[in-house]
């Protein structure tokens, strides 16, 4: 199944503009990936993921209201295609098997080595 694969900036990009429903667009999804992981993220790395996320047919994006604060450009939102979704659900099933798979003598083990 590999037309589903997601790498791991991608899938992180995707759930996020899931979490941010109809108000995702750049500046909220780097804010939101910094505030809920702790993680700098360059605009550079973002604009490649959704880029790429939308060729590979999983975003649509579409351009919201013109607005004075952006000098009368619209913001471009993005929102996951049904494409995107199958996408998401192959890779949360992908990491709930293989989670699962683990022995639990893994987790039992001193951790401190």
């Amino acid at each position: 199944m590999k037309k589903y694969q997601l790498g791991e900036f991608e899938e992180i990009v995707i759930l996020t503009i899931g979490i941010l429903n109809n108000r995702a667009y750049s500046v909220s999804i780097k804010d939101e990936i910094e505030s809920r992981l702790s993680r700098t993220v360059s605009f550079g790395a973002l604009h490649t993921a959704l880029k790429r996320l939308e060729e590979k047919g999983y975003l649509k994006s579409f351009a919201g209201e013109s607005t004075e604060d952006r000098a009368g450009r619209p913001r471009q939102y993005f929102e996951i295609t049904a494409m995107g979704k199958k996408a998401m659900q192959y890779a949360k099933e992908t990491r709930d098997e293989l989670w699962k798979a683990i022995p639990k003598t893994v987790w039992q083990a001193n951790l401190s080595r």
